[in-house]
């Protein structure tokens, strides 16, 4: 049935900002910390609380305006956004409205569905977060509420409904994780709701121009389970059209253990929020100067790097999607191709030993015990015939254990390569003298037999020996040659 219907895909994103005090009052922003701990009068909507803006989060906003190529408002206002829920005590939301700091604006993704896309972005806006509400199963014990998420900054990203599948929704989610990331406004830790997603999602016959009656599907925390929620809402929707049922306009949850969706309400629209102006609060004045000094302090952000590092360093894209997915991961290459001519070493080192080490452990790449200038000291001595490939790997699992450089740990395990002639031509006599069988078999053609002697001979040397070496003379011996 899908066959019959295309999809439409909005995403609205929620990106918790990293500054240490909140939009609109100098409580701490830390998470975890004991229940209604971090509020003062302001962000509990004391009467006679006035509310003062946080500089930071308006320039972590110009920040993610750019990065995203939206245009940057002059002016911009805050409005009160009412609805009343415990975890609101003010009864309204601070948030913006008709005139927002930022609009306009796109990504560029690539998905399997239609391949290069460009997603365009309504608005971003800032705005402060609710509380917490805490639901237990036991009788009569009720809901608590949690008040140290209240007024914590945040940036809502509001895409143009432009995705036409999960698989491009997933895809702009991950580029603008990356992004905000990469600008260091958000930690971009889902678990925890830094970064949470509402998508509205409607389906509607192929050639209709008009869209069908979304629903959105509240404040999952997933990429997972986002994809499913989309999956799922889909089906649900192409079912209930094609049983001549009508798709009510709606918010539904997302049940990440059964893998379906329920209505939780009707859906509001903006006049039942009854936004107004917020009378305690001027507009917002953002003066060209202020954008110019935000953009030059922008770092290189995914796809620059990406460029760079094709042309400056000759890797692969593949290569350089991987070791751009996180920043400090990329400043992590870049150190080590700064230091050592061969970068394409320096890339299959990180992507392989390094991120194997780091990913068994859970470590962040600023705890990676071996920095970029100890594993450029593996990568010289390779280069120099002190050590083997194998063994550089025994040389990397001891240094990432005790924080040793490279030099010490091979003197101290006695591990530099064997490449004196005479005496790896004597361990070839030696072990072509003990596998006679073997050796004829070689001479009347069985070449994989090479294999076989190679490995006995690494295994007297106990790995010392150079592996070029040991495969020249074995050939020459062996051939008669």
């Amino acid at each position: 049935m899908r066959d019959k219907y295309e999809v439409v895909i909005g995403l609205e994103v929620h990106v918790q900002l990293t500054t240490k005090t909140k939009i609109f009052c100098g409580c701490s922003t830390q998470f975890g910390n004991q229940p209604n701990s971090q509020t003062c009068p302001v962000c509990l909507g004391l009467p006679g609380a006035l509310p003062v803006l946080n500089r930071q989060v308006v320039e972590n906003a110009i920040k993610a305006g750019l990065a995203t190529n939206c245009q940057i408002s002059p002016r911009s206002i805050f409005a009160r956004k009412n609805y009343f829920y415990p975890d609101l005590p003010k009864g309204y939301q601070i948030s913006q409205f008709e005139l927002p700091i930022c609009e306009h604006g796109h990504l560029d993704i690539e998905s399997d569905h239609r391949g290069a896309q460009k997603i365009g972005i309504t608005r971003i806006h800032m705005e402060e977060d609710a509380g917490k509400l805490l639901h237990s199963d036991d009788v009569g014990a009720g809901s608590r509420v949690d008040l140290n998420r209240a007024c914590t900054p945040l940036l809502e990203v509001v895409s143009e409904p432009d995705m036409r599948s999960s698989d491009e929704a997933i895809a702009y989610l991950k580029k603008l994780h990356q992004i905000v990331m990469y600008l260091g406004i958000c930690d971009g830790n889902l678990e925890e709701g830094s970064f949470r997603c509402d998508a509205n999602v409607s389906v509607r016959p192929w050639g209709q121009e008009e869209f069908g009656t979304r629903a959105e599907l509240k404040n999952i925390n997933s990429f997972r389970f986002i994809k499913e929620a989309i999956e799922y809402e889909i089906d649900r929707q192409i079912e209930l059209v094609e049983d001549g049922g009508t798709v009510v306009q709606e918010t539904r949850l997302f049940d990440s253990n059964t893998g379906l969706t329920r209505s939780m309400r009707g859906k509001e629209e903006a006049h039942d929020y009854r936004y107004f102006p917020d009378p305690d609060l001027v507009p917002l004045i953002i003066s060209d100067e202020w954008v110019s000094d935000v953009r030059d302090g922008l770092p290189e952000l995914p796809e620059a790097k990406k460029a760079r590092f094709i042309k400056q360093y000759s890797l692969p894209e593949r290569d350089t999607e991987i070791l751009t997915a996180e920043r400090a991961l990329a400043e992590y290459f870049d150190a080590c191709a700064q230091l050592h001519k061969d970068a394409k070493a320096c890339a299959n080192w990180v992507m392989g030993d390094v991120q194997r080490r780091r990913n068994d452990e859970g470590l962040s790449v600023a705890d990676i015990p071996v920095t970029p200038e100890l594993l450029v000291g593996i990568l010289k001595r390779i280069d120099d015939k002190t050590i083997s490939g194998k063994i550089a790997k025994t040389v990397f699992d001891e240094m990432w254990t005790t924080g040793k450089d490279a030099d010490t740990v091979i003197d101290e395990k006695g591990l530099k390569q064997v490449t004196d002639t005479g005496a790896i031509e004597k361990m070839v006599d030696d072990v072509i003298a003990a596998n006679p069988a073997q050796a004829q078999e070689f001479s009347e053609g069985k070449d994989k037999l090479l294999g076989f002697f190679v490995g006995q001979i690494m295994k007297a040397s106990k790995g010392k020996a150079n592996p070029g070496m040991v495969n020249e003379l074995l050939r020459k011996k062996l051939r008669g040659e």
